[in-house]
């Protein structure tokens, strides 16, 4: 079975006021909170499709020596590491006799455009956490699949991977992501503009049907260019297996979800004062401690927790003004709510 994908008389006589004209407002039934949109930063990618960096792989090792023992030479290894930028795009296409009924064309094109832009808003949020670039050809890889396993036996990488002990396919995760240059940021290619690229092609881009007949149309071009740039995993904890039915948080014996997260922080290597306390590094000229952290909750997370800090009294839940807007934090960090984090995750083993 076909799908149109086209706005028809139906669609327009849908979104018309009694007089005729076109809706303002519209109630938009499917909008999303993704939060994490707000606190993402960015940086230029030095390659066209991508962003290469270099890591530490290994460090040089002294040798305790004795006398008249010679000392062999060490050094440290590195190995360079490329993220992917992939391309999401889309069109809006509305037939120009249909836009052109009720004489308003632009304000007609404006209510298809922006709902246009909230299906790629919750596209890329959606992607920011579980795309896969194995999976999806021309897509980035998001943070799910770098953190997708509790054993450190398969992956070092596990050490910020905590479980809540949930299992079969009913889990969530709770994500705690310290943004930085030199950390964890969103990256664009090299030499391109930053940002969701709109282009407004008016009516001269042709548009075919189904058969391939053309008609004259009004066309929108919509393109976002990104990928995630995980240049330090270590500034990364995902608390995963959070079992969201009776068994799990709606039960009598709920995971800890506070005391999960107070293991988090720590995880990070460095962080704040109000984060962990750990502000030290032995690394010399070490950039890293300028970290912007932020934890990342869906909807059924966000409201066990606040039962949670009601039936225990939690000290460290705070609400409080971060950048001008009133926020809920724990350890005075913010935590923050994204609607694409889903309840549907299979079980890290």
């Amino acid at each position: 079975m076909s799908i149109n994908v086209l706005p028809n008389l139906v669609d327009w006589a849908r979104r018309a006021n009694p007089d005729g004209s076109v809706a303002t407002v519209i109630a938009e039934m499917l909008s999303q909170c993704n939060e994490v949109m707000k606190d993402m930063i960015w940086q230029e990618g030095n390659l066209p499709l991508g962003h290469k960096v270099t890591l530490r792989s290994s460090l040089p090792q002294g040798v305790w020596r004795s006398n008249n023992q010679g000392v062999p030479s060490s050094k440290s290894l590195t190995s360079q590491v490329q993220f992917s930028i992939g391309e999401l795009v889309d069109y809006s296409i509305v037939d120009k006799s249909l836009a052109e009924l009720n004489g308003d064309v632009a304000r007609f094109r404006y209510s298809e455009d922006m709902g246009h832009l909230e299906g790629l808003s919750q596209q890329i949020a959606s992607g920011i956490f579980y795309l896969n670039e194995a999976t999806t050809p021309g897509a980035f890889t998001g943070f799910s699949p770098y953190y997708n396993t509790i054993s450190t036996a398969n992956a070092k990488i596990a050490a910020n991977v905590l479980s809540a002990g949930g299992s079969g396919s009913a889990n969530a995760s709770i994500w705690l992501l310290g943004w930085g240059d030199h950390t964890i940021h969103g990256i664009f290619p090299k030499g391109t503009p930053a940002g969701l690229v709109y282009e407004d092609k008016g009516d001269v881009v042709p548009a075919y049907d189904a058969n391939g007949n053309r008609f004259e149309a009004y066309t929108s071009y919509f393109r976002q260019k990104m990928g995630i740039c995980l240049m330090d995993w270590r500034y990364g904890v995902r608390i995963a297996n959070i079992d969201t039915t009776t068994a799990g948080l709606q039960g009598t014996t709920p995971p800890d979800l506070y005391a999960l997260m107070s293991r988090a922080v720590v995880r990070l290597p460095t962080a704040s004062r109000r984060l962990s306390g750990i502000t030290e590094s032995d690394a010399p000229d070490d950039p890293v401690p300028g970290i912007q952290p932020a934890w990342y909750v869906n909807r059924t997370v966000r409201e066990y927790l606040d039962i949670q800090a009601i039936r225990d009294k939690n000290v460290l839940l705070s609400s409080k003004d971060y950048a001008g807007d009133p926020v809920v934090m724990f350890r005075d960090t913010p935590i923050r709510v994204v609607d694409a984090l889903t309840n549907t995750e299979a079980t890290l083993t």
